[in-house]
């Protein structure tokens, strides 16, 4: 899955037709309707066609996927700043405050510095040089997007300094480095102070006015502050005042003042509210407080509807301005300091993400402690309304891929139509849109032809992306949100002839897709654990991928959801898997200027019968939820095995059974969905 979320564009411009002019007003009119569920979805719509019609308000903001930026003057402008502050290094980490993987665009300054737009990295600026610091999934798109002025760390590789060490290594002898304390978590700026002083430099320092935004000027666009809407208990399950009771019994066994929540979908979750700030991400700027008398929800006031305003009210929810969530966090410290002379306070607690000035605000060390989040605990495994919620719509989403893929092939191979990567992805954006519940995109589609597709996190730009080539690896990596659950799914298709070597790696991706479906693993195993079940078949060969393996999918909330993940990452050792837990399974291959494989799936942790129970303890396994098709063509029976083939065959055949009916009125399709799952 990739990665961050749009909503629904009133139109696909090249492939329906429709005029700029009728567009817009179209737009209008929908943002006036007076649901706000449908405010929720026009809003997006609206910014999104704006930026289709216009490109100059945003071009300093919003860099297209593989083009380069000069960066000089934006060096050089920061550079400026730093000298005024006696800086010698400047870190501009990816994360917003509420330590967001996925950005609004006021927030993107990491790209805006740097010129990469890839959703994880770091930037570090001296005073004459710079670096930007990302994983294997961006190698490709950071060495096509850095302009001169970068050099690139190539996080993961053999003897490549993190970018701390070379932050450290560049402030030896007693200089300085600087970082905006929202951005920053707490656990990593105070590591990271002790390295630098360690190392004969003078330490980290907080800047609390960010440097990039007086550099960005007037042209950072404006923070949104969008409509959050109530969701209703026939997707949410549980009520506030449940969810509150649980996180309570939380807080008293860790014998704790309170929780102070910052990660904006936990707070989405707990009060059961959806926004749409961030794009592809439904959730809102605000924090919240949490006590055993209290529960405090920073947020615009302006935001919420009356139905969210009464809902609150009867959860016993305070509302405050989501700027006084700072102000009343000193004012605890100080309350704590004052307690504290007659008895040990009992300390506040906050995310293991939690943001070092959060930290300080509530009064450091000595009043505070850092932990994997219990609201984040708790949101990752599913109540049986969202597990249902998951199964419904990703049967309609299976359908909506499964009719695309027919309408697909049929332009390419027997319309001989000239479609581009963006047309495509617009097609399918239309199709599922048509579908019950549909609200948006859960991240910008990844479709991508021939080598495109070896870039892992592509993303086409109109005027920049590539013909579909239907005698080339079609790769197309997409999502969508839904009232009822998240999906994210990946499929790789050949429209023409496949060459032997992408059947083969295609069958290795697919034969670690269905090892790591059908493994059966005791509870307490990580994620970590099972990750050489997807990996071993690619690893024979000496092949591999630079991506995780999976990753957890939130309940109509961010595809990306900690804290539990199928991979490498040393906070999945930490982690172990437990029943109601929904994750992707995405194995991949990819072979950089020539093509690229991945295929996933969602599945459901769940727990399963053995015919014994070593160590009387219960064992899981998935039951994966995805409805659609793999490409027969790409398929090499040849190093498939029976057991394989018979997973391939029961996976078809409730594929089969569950979307045939969407196609009683489309032979197209129903033709297509009967010829991918015949029986091996």
């Amino acid at each position: 899955m990739r990665h961050i979320w749009a909503f629904p564009s009133l139109t696909a411009l090249s492939l329906f037709q429709a005029s700029a002019a009728s567009a817009v007003p179209r737009a209008r009119q929908a943002i006036n309707a007076s649901s706000p569920l449908a405010l929720f979805r026009t809003k997006r719509r609206f910014r999104t066609q704006a930026q289709l019609l216009s490109n100059s308000a945003t071009k300093t903001t919003l860099v297209e996927e593989m083009v380069t930026v000069d960066t000089t003057s934006r060096l050089a402008a920061l550079r400026s700043l730093m000298k005024e502050r006696n800086l010698h290094v400047y870190v501009v980490p990816s994360e917003d405050s509420h330590a967001s993987e996925y950005i609004a665009d006021c927030d993107a300054r990491r790209t805006f510095i740097s010129g990469f737009s890839g959703s994880a990295g770091t930037a570090i600026v001296t005073l004459d040089k710079a670096a930007l610091a990302t994983d294997g999934r961006y190698f490709n798109q950071a060495s096509k997007q850095l302009d001169s002025n970068w050099y690139l760390l190539k996080t993961g590789m053999q003897d490549v300094p993190t970018w701390q060490e070379w932050a450290t290594q560049e402030a030896e002898g007693g200089k300085l480095i600087g970082v905006d304390p929202q951005l920053i978590s707490s656990a990593i700026a105070e590591k990271l102070d002790e390295d630098i002083k360690n190392a004969g430099g003078g330490g980290l320092v907080g800047i609390k006015e960010n440097l990039v935004d007086l550099v960005w000027g007037s042209e950072q666009p404006p923070r949104p502050s969008n409509s959050v809407f109530l969701l209703g208990q026939q997707y949410a399950g549980k009520d506030t005042a449940a969810k509150l009771a649980d996180l309570r019994k939380e807080l008293d066994k860790k014998k704790a003042a309170g929780f102070v929540l910052s990660m904006l979908d936990e707070i989405a979750w707990l009060f059961n509210l959806r926004g749409s700030d961030i794009a592809y991400n439904p959730v809102f700027f605000s924090y919240a407080i949490v006590t055993q008398a209290s529960a405090t929800l920073y947020i615009d006031e302006a935001k919420l509807t009356d139905e969210c305003r009464t809902y609150l009210e009867r959860n016993k929810v305070t509302i405050k301005p989501y700027g006084a969530l700072f102000e009343d966090s000193e004012e605890l410290a100080r309350r704590a300091e004052a307690d504290s002379k007659d008895a040990k306070p009992r300390k506040y607690l906050i995310s293991s993400k939690g943001s070092w000035a959060l930290k300080l605000a509530l009064g450091g060390n000595k009043f505070v402690d850092e932990v994997r989040s219990p609201v984040g605990d708790a949101k990752a495994v599913k109540n049986d309304v969202e597990l249902n919620g998951m199964r419904n719509c990703h049967i309609r989403d299976g359908a909506a891929l499964t009719e695309f893929f027919a309408w697909l092939e049929d332009q390419l191979v027997n319309q001989k139509a000239q479609l581009d990567e963006v047309d495509a992805a617009d097609k399918l954006e239309q199709i599922r849109s048509k579908h019950k519940d549909f609200v948006g995109l859960s991240f910008d589609t990844i479709s991508s032809t021939g080598a495109n597709a070896a870039v892992i996190h592509y993303k086409p730009e109109k005027g920049a992306c590539k013909i579909i080539d239907p005698d080339a690896i079609y790769l197309c990596d997409s999502g969508a949100q839904y009232l009822d659950g998240t999906t994210d799914t990946t499929r790789t298709l050949h429209f023409g002839t496949p060459t032997a070597k992408e059947k083969k790696a295609y069958t290795l991706v697919l034969k670690g897709n269905i090892a790591l479906d059908s493994v059966v693993f005791p509870k307490g195993t990580s994620g970590f654990a099972i990750d050489v079940m997807a990996r071993q078949f690619l690893w024979k060969y000496g092949l591999d991928y630079r991506h995780g393996t999976g990753h957890g999918v939130g309940s109509f909330l961010n595809v990306h959801e900690g804290p539990i993940g199928i991979g490498t990452r040393k906070q999945y050792i930490d982690v172990a898997l437990a029943a109601g837990n929904v994750l992707s399974i995405e194995p991949g291959y990819y072979e950089d200027e020539a093509f690229g494989i991945r295929i996933e799936n969602l599945a459901i942790v769940k727990e399963v019968k053995t015919e014994h129970s070593f160590g009387d303890k219960p064992y899981l396994g998935f039951e994966h939820v995805t409805m659609v098709p793999y490409a027969r063509n790409l398929i090499d029976e040849t190093i498939l095995t029976p057991d394989e083939k018979d997973w391939l065959n029961r996976a078809n055949k409730k594929i089969l059974e569950k979307t045939l009916g969407y196609f009683e009125n489309d032979p197209l399709t129903k033709a297509w969905l009967l010829r991918e799952t015949q029986p091996f």
